[in-house]
């Protein structure tokens, strides 16, 4: 006997379980046996618990007062499948008959769980699971759109995914963004699929992440702290490292949060600082300290890349950007253009860095093309004021290359957004040259969903967007001879 919990008529407190935490283990490794004076059966409240807690077993012990017999109901917990709820409710039987071998009883449910969990998803070792949610006021098709690149980015940080939830909220839950409700039921997914971690698709406030960590143990990630941890596998420059520590730094600091104040100061003012500082005050001054430093040497390296950009523009050589969504298609391109080995792979973000090479053309004419970081919809803020260091490279252009993967069925919205990431750089007047790739694709599209091909080929004469596949060098011939156009015509 682990707790003698003393409760009242409307319920008991259960104590923080940290002895007994959930790790590889499906199940906690406690049993709760508790009294209902009325007789009644065991409730929602014990359900979610059984559930949320993962106990072996919950068991009431129903005690009718016009009666000197005990019943004893007892629950457990299944192994998932879509159509039962998590758990299974016993029939109460009076306690005189009851009998249980429990050992024997929690080896078998230990052994189907761990059974349903392997057969449900294959997952290396090693590799977080995750369970995605979304909560938004967009329509059905944008948040289904947008939880679609939540499992790419998810899959791109080495996650599986393994369920998603949508909920369009009338107003959003300040405490759990989706309602509280909701949230038990997500939990109560994850545990029984064996979920590490949830990612929402939205932001998260740090009341947020506080409030659903106290729900559940799994570790709890919004979509920015997601898109961190990505830049922060990709970045390879020392100007990609920093900016990615940077903007990590800054999410990071209003998140902070301690617990206790053990060592909170005795006095104020001078000398009653150094040791009486709380953890999380220490903690919170080593980040401002490193703030500083980073964006110190950030403007080192910002002024080193101005220095470099007017050798550039006093070459006078013609300047071409390469823009796009992420995973467009911009590293291969430049691959393919002038002969390089930038690295390139089918996953958001795979090249984080900004790569310039000259390009060649006929007539010992040449330019230089650089290559810059994805965009993406919702990017964080904190990144998008670290990278706007990158981004200078784009005031120079004399031409932006805005690349488009026309296969893909959300293609409309990726060139609105970079459009409108643009325009936040103060970039929307300068020229521009739409290119849709991945045209080597569109033959598939046109046999699965000609309507779908249709409006790509429509709406590539409508914005005059030149069709290329960058794997293939022939179909560049019209790209080339259109930036000839624009330089030297």
């Amino acid at each position: 006997m682990e707790y003698v919990i003393v409760g009242d008529e409307r319920g008991l407190f259960i104590p923080e379980l940290s002895d007994y935490p959930l790790g590889k283990r499906l199940l906690r490794g406690l049993r709760l046996i508790h009294t209902h004076l009325k007789e009644e059966p065991l409730s929602d409240d014990d359900l979610t618990d059984l559930a949320m807690l993962r106990l072996d077993l919950i068991a009431a012990l129903r005690i009718a007062p016009s009666d000197a017999h005990l019943a004893i109901q007892t629950a457990s917990l299944v192994p998932p499948t879509e159509a039962k709820t998590p758990y299974r409710v016993d029939p109460p039987q009076p306690l005189s008959r009851f009998q249980m071998d429990f050992t024997a009883f929690v080896t078998s449910l230990e052994a189907s769980l761990e059974k349903a969990l392997k057969g449900a998803k294959e997952v290396e070792a090693g590799e977080e699971r995750g369970i995605l949610i979304s909560v938004t006021k967009l329509s059905h098709e944008e948040a289904v759109d947008s939880i679609e690149e939540l499992k790419e980015l998810s899959r791109t940080a080495g996650v599986a995914v393994l369920d998603s939830f949508i909920q369009r909220p009338r107003q959003f839950s300040p405490r759990y963004l989706v309602g509280e409700g909701k949230m038990r039921e997500v939990v109560i997914r994850a545990l029984q699929l064996g979920a590490t971690l949830l990612v929402f698709d939205q932001e998260l406030t740090p009341t947020q992440i506080r409030s659903i960590s106290e729900m559940t143990e799994l570790k709890v990630i919004d979509r920015s702290q997601l898109i961190l941890d990505i830049f922060a596998r990709r970045a390879r420059s020392l100007d990609g490292k920093v900016q990615v520590e940077l903007a990590q730094l800054k999410y990071l600091l209003p998140r902070l949060t301690g617990r206790g104040v053990q060592m909170s100061r005795l006095m104020g003012g001078i000398g009653g600082r150094g040791p009486g500082e709380t953890k999380l005050e220490i903690d919170r001054r080593r980040i401002r300290d490193r703030i500083a430093k980073l964006e110190r040497e950030l403007a080192e390296l910002s002024h080193g890349r101005y220095q470099r950009r007017q050798k550039r523009v006093k070459a006078g050589l013609p300047i071409v950007s390469i823009v796009g969504y992420t995973n467009a298609g911009k590293s291969t391109l430049l691959n393919t253009l002038t002969k390089s080995t930038v690295f390139t792979e089918n996953l958001l973000f795979a090249t984080l860095d900004t790569s310039t090479r000259r390009l060649r053309f006929p007539r010992e004419r040449e330019v230089i093309i650089t290559d810059t970081v994805g965009f993406i919809r919702s990017l964080p803020k904190s990144l998008m004021g670290a990278f706007k260091a990158t981004l200078e490279e784009l005031q120079d252009a004399d031409l932006l290359l805005h690349l488009v993967d026309c296969s893909n069925p959300r293609f409309e919205e990726q060139v609105t957004q970079v459009e409108n990431i643009l325009e936040e750089l103060e970039l929307a007047e300068k020229p521009r040259l739409l290119v849709f790739s991945k045209s080597d694709l569109l033959p598939e599209l046109k046999g699965k969903d000609p309507l779908a091909f249709m409006k790509v080929r429509h709406i590539a004469r409508r914005l005059g967007a030149i069709f290329i596949s960058a794997r293939d060098e022939k179909s560049l011939e019209p790209l080339l001879a259109e930036m000839e156009r624009r330089f030297w015509a």
